[in-house]
């Protein structure tokens, strides 16, 4: 058997007024509201008060005629031009899916697979180089130039660099082809490059090269 409730009351200080009213004190339940309640009603630009119902028989409409395809979107913008009702494209929303006339959601194919860039470990110089294009504002002029350089991920030298108005391919091939003898030798078997055929062709640039470690 346990104490008696009056002589645990008097021990922690709790008056009998205050314990048993709790007793018979029911909790309320929690409920959660879940944000603002649904309208039932849309104003018009004209503010006259236009029902869900009217509205819901508005969207029928339109998907039986030119809306077939459209999603709650686009039924927005054709009730507000068609209808002239100042409507949330949230509550399109809920009365297409009251309506189960959502159009189903696409699925966006992505054109290119997505693929992690090639780890490289780089040990001597000419083994990898890189190139970088930027551009800044001549205030003068009112005009940008361009300024692309080459630099050997190893050392971390330039290798060669472009300045100009203008940054093309024939660009690059007049900034690389003096920096190849520099750094590289020729050789009439292989080839440290490789690039499309149509495209070599095109820059008239037929000689092979050979990384010299520096």
């Amino acid at each position: 058997m346990g104490y008696k409730v009056s002589l645990v009351l008097r021990i922690i200080g709790i008056s009998r007024s205050t314990y048993y009213p709790n007793l018979k004190r029911q909790p309320k339940p929690r409920i959660f509201a879940g944000g603002r309640p649904k309208s039932h009603y849309t104003f018009t630009s004209d503010n006259k008060v236009v029902s869900n119902e009217q509205v819901k028989e508005w969207l029928c409409e339109l998907i039986t005629a030119e809306g077939f395809a459209y999603g709650y979107l686009k039924l927005t913008h054709c009730l507000r031009r068609k209808f002239h009702l100042i409507i949330n494209k949230k509550k399109v929303y809920r009365l297409c899916k009251e309506l189960d006339i959502l159009r189903p959601q696409r699925k966006i194919k992505r054109k290119h697979p997505r693929r992690l860039a090639r780890n490289r470990v780089i040990t001597a110089s000419n083994q990898l180089w890189e190139a970088d294009l930027k551009y800044g504002y001549i205030a003068g002029e009112d005009r940008f130039f361009f300024i692309m350089p080459i630099i050997d991920v190893f050392d971390r030298c330039i290798v060669a660099y472009h300045i100009g108005l203008s940054c093309e391919a024939k660009d690059a091939r007049v900034m690389s082809l003096p920096a190849m003898p520099k750094r590289m030798q020729r050789l009439s078997t292989s080839s440290t490059f490789t690039t499309k055929p149509g495209f070599i062709q095109q820059l008239n640039t037929y000689h092979r090269w050979n990384a010299i470690n520096c």
